[in-house]
Order: structure tokens, then sequence, then C-alpha cells
């Protein structure tokens, strides 16, 4: 009986021209993190107990918060051929199309290695160079992700890690998702082990008596595993991490031209991944603004997670800005996951656009093809990270790796400098490794 007049009050219209600046940042904000101090405690706990116990631990902590007893961690031959045979042929045959874009959308991203003589005598060299063991994370709770699996497999592929480990969370009877691991068969992966939340992020990151440890894991997960992702990344003997995780959001720019039908359903698509999740509307058009409050009214009312996504409206802004112009401020400012430019000339807004994870261009370009199988990938920045970081990508599973080789020339060339330069930064040391090389070579014959 609420649903309706409390929807229609957190989606009313902000006018960004009647704030300040305080109440701009305000207007902005992500919803609060809930910082809780128990949780992180426990997932520390966690991990402590993993990389003393191992598997020990692991299964004890299956049966507490996965109701699952299991012996073995390790998908199965015959669990991933069931998986297979179970699949749905058109679902099939849309994931095998699927990892193929993504797969060529990767493989245009794959660097080589380059060579350039600095000085006369003075090589140097980048090689790129593959992560070796790389492990990744398949949330499987109330909405599983197989998506993720091939978003993340398909570059540790094409960047040549030699192995690939993939954790996902057991059901009740020990199983693990049958799309998940359809999905991961699919991408080549063989190593999956039905492990989930905070041990399994410990288990990666440190291995145990059966799952190999990796150096560096990538994918999403509930507040235990990003609590957990955050701790082994800040432990030497950890594992390094993607990029900084939280809840998801998109940010639609849209003009008077935009279908405001169109618009509620991006803004939905968003909003029913959690509760925690942030859709933000920004348009100089007031009637656009007025209809897509209650085109979103209207649409949420049948969707199956209604629910979740209504609680994801509080956090919602409708926002009235002067122009096109003003939109993209506000856009910058808020550099958002992803951002849908639904205007009537949407490329000609690209110069300007900075600030984002993923952005899709036009009326006809959806959010959800980014999700699935557009091409590029779908782990992204949040949280305003996309200021300072990109997407996943074919880099994110390689290592840059510098050569520099001189011979006698090249020495004579750069060396003066080097020492000159070690010595101002009073690093004798340093300035007597080239002196005496030099010394040496002004003796030779």
């Amino acid at each position: 009986m609420n649903a309706r007049p409390e929807l229609a009050r957190v989606t009313r219209v902000i006018d960004w021209n009647m704030l300040d600046e305080r109440a701009r940042d305000r207007t902005l904000a992500r919803p609060a993190p809930l910082a809780d101090p128990v949780r992180l405690q426990s997932v520390r706990a966690i991990i402590a107990d993993v990389r003393a116990r191992g598997d020990a631990a692991l299964r004890e902590y299956s049966a507490r918060f996965d109701q699952a007893t299991l012996h073995s961690f390790a998908v199965t031959d015959e669990e991933f051929a069931a998986a297979l045979m179970g699949m749905a042929p058109e679902l099939r045959n849309a994931i095998e199309r699927a990892i193929e874009r993504v797969e060529t959308f990767h493989r245009a991203q794959r660097g080589k290695d380059l060579i350039c003589d600095t000085a006369r005598g003075v090589r140097c060299e980048q090689l790129l160079r593959p992560i070796g063991t790389v492990g990744l994370y398949a949330p499987a709770g109330s909405a599983p992700l197989p998506s993720t699996v091939w978003m993340l497999a398909v570059p540790a592929r094409v960047a040549g890690c030699q192995q690939i480990v993939l954790a996902t969370p057991p059901r009740v009877d020990g199983s693990a998702d049958p799309a998940i691991l359809a999905a991961a068969r699919l991408c080549g992966i063989n190593h999956v082990f039905k492990i989930g939340g905070a041990q399994a992020i410990a288990a990666l990151a440190y291995g145990t008596q059966t799952v190999p440890r990796c150096a560096k894991l990538f994918g999403p997960g509930n507040a235990w595993v990003t609590a957990a992702k955050l701790e082994v990344a800040a432990d030497p003997q950890g594992a390094a991490i993607d990029l900084p995780a939280g809840p998801s959001e998109v940010l639609v720019i849209a003009d008077a031209f935009a279908d405001p039908d169109f618009v509620a359903a991006d803004l939905l698509a968003q909003a029913e991944h959690g509760s925690d999740s942030q859709v933000v509307l920004v348009s100089p058009d007031a009637h656009l603004l007025d209809t897509v409050a209650c085109a979103l009214e209207r649409q949420l009312a049948s969707l199956p997670r209604s629910a979740i996504a209504h609680a994801a409206l509080a956090h919602a802004r409708l926002i009235k800005v002067a122009d096109l112009a003003q939109a993209i401020e506000v856009s910058e400012r808020y550099a958002p996951e992803h951002l849908i430019v639904n205007v009537r000339e949407p490329r000609n807004l690209l110069p300007a656009l900075s600030n984002a994870g993923s952005i899709f261009l036009g009326a006809w370009s959806p959010e959800t093809v980014g999700d699935y199988c557009a091409g590029p990938n779908h782990v992204l920045p949040t949280l305003g990270f996309a200021r300072a970081f990109g997407g996943v990508g074919v880099d994110s599973f390689m290592r840059r790796v510098y050569v520099q080789e001189l011979n006698a020339d090249g020495l004579r060339e750069v060396g003066p400098d080097a020492a000159l330069l070690a010595r101002a930064e009073g690093l004798e040391a340093h300035a007597r490794a080239v002196d005496l090389r030099l010394a040496a070579l002004d003796r030779a014959p």
C-alpha cells in the first residue's frame, strides 16, 4: 500500500542549479557503506584459519555458511558434463556467441613487446608477460553470475595465464551452479572449486592442500568477499586484486529525444542488482524527468526483483540541469561505473567524457549488452574510482617487464649522468657502481 507514495517521493526531481557545492556533493554521494567491525574481525579470523588449517577449515565453513557437506571441493568431469548436457541449446549457443565477441574484443587489446634505443649503445625493452596463476570468483547467491566467468576467463586466456582457477559457492546439496560450470567449461577452465565467501578468497590467495595459490584475484562478491579481497591485497604474502569494488551504478544522460520507457528500463536494470545499487538520471528536459519518474513506478510493479529494485531507488537521483554541457559536468563529477548517453547526437558528447568505466552511446545501446555479450569487459570501477581506474582487460592479467642492455659506448654515454644523479640523491654506492665500470673502460687498451 505504501510502495507507490514512497517511490514517488524518492524519485523527485532535483534542480542542480538550485544547489550549492555542499548540496551537490550530497546529491552525488554514494550510499554510505556499512562499516562493520564485527564482519571485518570475522573475515580476518576466517583468513587466518584457512591459512593455518587449509581444506579442513574450508569444509567447516562450507557446512556453516553454505549448509553444504563437501568431501571434495574440485568439480569433476562428470559434473562439468552434466552441466553442459542440462543446458538448453539456445542458452549454450548464446553463451558461445558471447564468449566469441568478448574474445574478439580482448584479442584486439593484446599489446606487443617493444624495443627502443634511447641513446647510442643503450637498448631498452618492454616485455609483456602473463601472470602465472590467477584466481577468479563467480558469485552464486540470489542471482548467479555465469557472465562473470567469461568476462574474466577470456582475457586471462588471451593474456596467456598458465593456470586459471575458479571458485564459486556450493549449493546446499554440494553441487555448483550448473550455468557457472557450463560457462567455465566453454571457456576452457578445468580447475573449479566449490568454495564461497571470505574462505574462498583466503584459499585462492594462500593456497590449501587442494586449491592452488594464485598471484592475483578477480571478480565481484558480497561484503564478505570484498573485505577478504582487501585484506589479502594488503598482505605482502597474499595476492593482488583486480580493482576497487562496490555496489553497481549507472548514470544516464538523456535529452528530450530520449524514450522515457527506455531510460526507466535502463535505470531499473541496474537497480535490480542490489538494494545498495545507485541509479542517476541527468537531463536538461523537465518533461522527460517527470515522465521517467512515472515510467519507473509503472515498470517496477512487474519486476520479479521489484523489492530489491525498489530499495535501490531510495538512492536514485533525477537531476535537472541547464543543458547537455552541464550534464557532462555532473557525469564527470560523479564518475559512474556505467554511463548511458541517450541523446539525439550521442557521439558529439564523447570527446568531453572521460570519467566512466564503460560508456553506451545512443538509444539502441542498453547497458545490458555490456553486461553480457557486446565485447568489452563488465568488471568495472565503482564508487567514483573511474577517475583513476579502468575496467578489467587483457593487461589486468599481464605484467610489464623492463630490459636494459648497454654496451661500452652506451655506458660512456649515460653513465656520467647516472653517477651525477646518484650523488645528488646521496647514494654513493650507486654512483660507484658506474664509476668502477667507467674507470675499467678508460684502462682498456
